[in-house]
């Protein structure tokens, strides 16, 4: 099955930078998205970027220009290099796959919606 496990998420101020992980076991679909999601307290859980089997990449609005998405496909790897953090920006942060699904999805659904596998989650307070 389907496994995916982030790590990288920790205190940072804001104004400063964190890369967040995410190894995947396998790759179920040709045809894939992969996507980060947050969820900050008392919030639903919403897309931040998504990546498909295209190359398509999304971004929420509020992140374009200061996060980047991207995969490392030797490596089974998801990541999302997060710059300017801003406290906004804190919460549970997950990663996500799904078969069949566009990039743009990510950033049009809202809780889990759409996506069937997921990562425990990783933590991303940010301090003003």
């Amino acid at each position: 099955q389907v496994q995916l496990e982030e790590s990288g998420g920790g205190s940072v101020q804001a104004g400063g930078s964190l890369r967040l992980s995410c190894v995947i076991s396998e790759y179920s679909y040709s045809d894939y998205c992969m996507g980060w999601f947050r969820q900050a307290p008392g919030q639903e859980r919403e897309g931040v970027a998504g990546i498909d089997s295209s190359g398509t990449i999304t971004y929420a609005d509020s992140v374009k220009g200061r996060f980047t998405i991207s995969i490392d496909n030797a490596k089974n790897t998801l990541y999302l290099q997060m710059n300017s953090l801003k406290p906004e920006d804190r919460g549970m942060y997950y990663c996500t796959m799904e078969g069949f699904r566009p990039a743009s999805m990510v950033v049009a659904v809202k809780g889990r919606n759409g996506f069937g596998y997921w990562g425990q989650g990783t933590q991303v307070p940010v301090s003003s």
